[in-house]
């Protein structure tokens, strides 16, 4: 059943094919209210990223939703990037139409900032990148903790990761970022790799799904299939996962994905596990929960509405 009201959010993400489906995914979603999107080093350069989220507001033809530019780098340490799955640009494949906009601000942390104070109510923030600039706002403004209604992130593994044996890239990119928002003491959902490797869109149905739909679906499906080449080369799969995506479906659609209630710690000092979310799921520690983590997903229904996002826009 929808919300009669919609949920305030702001994207923080760092496009990234998957987080371009979850900027469309929220757009058309009339359970969310997208109220800015924040971009952040990760997946490529922060200024490939922030040409990208505006280039897929263009797609979209909602120029006028503000991007606010964000952390070039992680807290620590240079910025590590990820070409291999991406491309150089972050969103190789088929050309996206040319950005319309600008971005508002150059600094995102005083930007959701003000969007949190401005806000009649609480507003969640979906960071489906690197947590730099969550994690920034943490440490700068810990007075606004209590605008913060819940943090449902994509990020992190309790089993296996994908940039080393540990850790998920979001993660590993910005783990002391992450550790300020799993200390925060906010409501936080993770949507780590254990589901959205779940949420897989097969080859045959992303061919049928361009087949069947209009310009946005045939170009999105086209900038998948580039993504999903990495999948194929390093997995083995006749598809991809659409990791960014399912953090904003499982706000908008309560019940698509299933979780459970657990502790979860960033580990920053081991020498082959740095990055890696620990996940007390069977609640061995004795640590409080701190957070409810995604462990499945019904993928055919979450298919359908991606699909759906996508029609929206034809």
């Amino acid at each position: 059943m929808l919300s009669a009201v919609p949920i305030p959010i702001i994207l923080d993400c760092d496009p990234g094919h998957d987080d371009a489906v979850a900027m469309l995914l929220a757009l058309a979603s009339p359970q969310l209210e997208v109220r800015g999107i924040t971009t952040v080093g990760g997946n490529a350069t922060l200024e490939h990223v922030t040409e990208n989220a505006l280039r897929v507001l263009a797609l979209a033809g909602r120029e006028d939703v503000p991007v606010a530019a964000g952390a070039r780098h992680p807290l620590i340490g240079p910025l590590h990037t990820a070409p291999q799955v991406h491309g150089e640009s972050g969103i190789e494949g088929p050309e996206l139409p040319a950005a319309r906009s600008e971005p508002v601000s150059d600094d995102a942390v005083a930007f959701i900032a003000a969007a949190l104070e401005a806000a009649d109510e609480p507003l969640t923030l979906v960071p489906t990148g690197p947590l730099t600039n969550i994690g920034l706002l943490l440490r700068e403004r810990p007075d606004l903790k209590p605008r913060i209604a819940h943090i449902c992130l994509m990020g992190g593994a309790f089993g296996e990761g994908n940039t080393t044996p540990s850790a998920e890239f979001n993660a590993w990119v910005d783990p002391e970022a992450a550790d300020l928002v799993y200390r925060s003491g906010i409501p936080v959902t993770m949507i780590g790799l254990d589901v959205t490797h779940k949420a897989i869109l097969w080859d045959a149905e992303r061919t049928a799904m361009a087949a069947a739909g209009g310009s946005t679906t045939k170009l999105m499906c086209g900038l998948l299939g580039f993504y999903q080449g990495f999948h194929r080369r390093v997995y083995g799969w006749d598809g991809g996962p659409i990791h960014d995506a399912v953090a904003v479906a499982h706000l908008a659609h309560p019940g698509l994905v299933t979780t459970v209630r657990t502790n979860v710690v960033m580990e920053l000092g081991g020498e082959f596990t740095r990055g890696r979310t620990v996940v007390d799921l069977r609640a061995v520690t004795g640590r409080e929960p701190n957070a409810e983590v995604g462990v499945d997903i019904d993928r055919e229904r979450f298919i359908g509405i991606v699909r759906d996002a996508f029609a929206a826009f034809d």
